[in-house]
């Protein structure tokens, strides 16, 4: 069995896929902050102090580098957009310097990235060849990726999972429209027509596995193979809640509320394809919105 290197291990994507490794007999080494709550295996890094446990690190088969401060717990700020862009790219060199320089470097490094690197695209089919965009997620998810470089030098082989919205019960969407929907003032933000490349969690942990062990090399979508536009993700809400969602919710009412985070995050338009992923032979287990929220709130119940 395989030995495991997760960072951002306490997290929705982290904890799901430890759980799931673990399950299979591999062992997992988290990578923490705070080594007053660390387990003996765990290896405890700081990546604002630029400082890490490389001796925890050799060895291993893998690493899975899923940190990073959230984007969407709160308005953004100078000092929000700082530690969303910084906490991703200066995580991301310290690790991969780091894996660089032991010797007894992983095979593989999974270092995460995001479908925000293709900004606002309408109704454009985006796979992994499309062009980036220019606002503040794309740059941040550029910097992200070419962090990683140091480990790709040392012959490391790196992939980018570009990870849209994870749809499970305590997700960043889920979490923000559960409250709204059952009291049955949900509706779509704008016109609805803005696509949403979510992912459902279960497909997200099993894509990661799939790349820690197929010979796959750079950037890879993590969405689902339909993707959905927000009045029919708004539907499936409806359907599974059992609620009406016929409040249409204006695009400035999100902006007053949540300002530039929650406009961007609610109105910008990513029609994602997992294409690499497919191509690969990959086999989704939930292939539409409505499948995958089903799933969310079951397993909440």
């Amino acid at each position: 069995m395989s030995r495991i290197a997760i960072t951002g291990a306490t997290g929705l994507i982290g904890r799901a896929l430890a759980t799931s490794l673990s399950g299979d007999g591999h062992r997992v080494v988290r990578v923490v902050r705070d080594p007053r709550t660390a387990d003996p295996e765990d290896v405890v890094w700081d990546p604002e102090a630029g400082t890490i446990d490389a001796a925890g690190l050799e060895g291993l088969d893998a690493v899975v580098h899923l940190a990073g401060e959230p984007i969407g717990a709160s308005r953004w700020t100078d000092e929000t957009r700082r530690r969303i862009h910084d906490s991703r790219e200066r995580g991301t060199d310290l690790l991969a310097r780091t894996l660089a320089g032991l010797e007894q470097r992983p095979d593989v490094l999974v270092s995460s990235s995001a479908v925000g690197i293709y900004g606002d695209r309408g109704d454009e089919e985006l796979t992994e060849d499309s062009s980036h965009g220019d606002d503040f997620l794309a740059r941040v998810c550029i910097a992200w990726e070419a962090a990683a470089e140091p480990a790709r030098e040392a012959g490391i082989r790196v992939v980018h999972p570009r990870t849209g919205v994870v749809i499970a019960k305590d997700g960043p969407l889920i979490d923000k429209v559960e409250l709204p929907f059952r009291l049955g003032v949900g509706g779509r933000v704008g016109t609805g027509r803005q696509y949403v490349p979510w992912i459902s969690l279960i497909d997200e942990v099993e894509a990661l596995r799939f790349l820690i062990d197929r010979p796959i090399e750079g950037a890879v979508n993590l969405t689902g193979p339909n993707p959905a536009t927000n009045l029919e993700m708004t539907r499936a809400l409806g359907t599974v809640l059992r609620r009406p969602t016929l409040l249409p919710i204006p695009a400035f009412a999100i902006r007053l509320l949540y300002g530039e985070m929650g406009e961007t995050l609610a109105t910008v338009s990513q029609r994602v394809l997992p294409r690499r992923l497919l191509d690969a032979g990959f086999v989704f287990r939930h292939t539409t919105i409505l499948a995958a929220l089903r799933v969310a709130f079951d397993r909440a119940a």
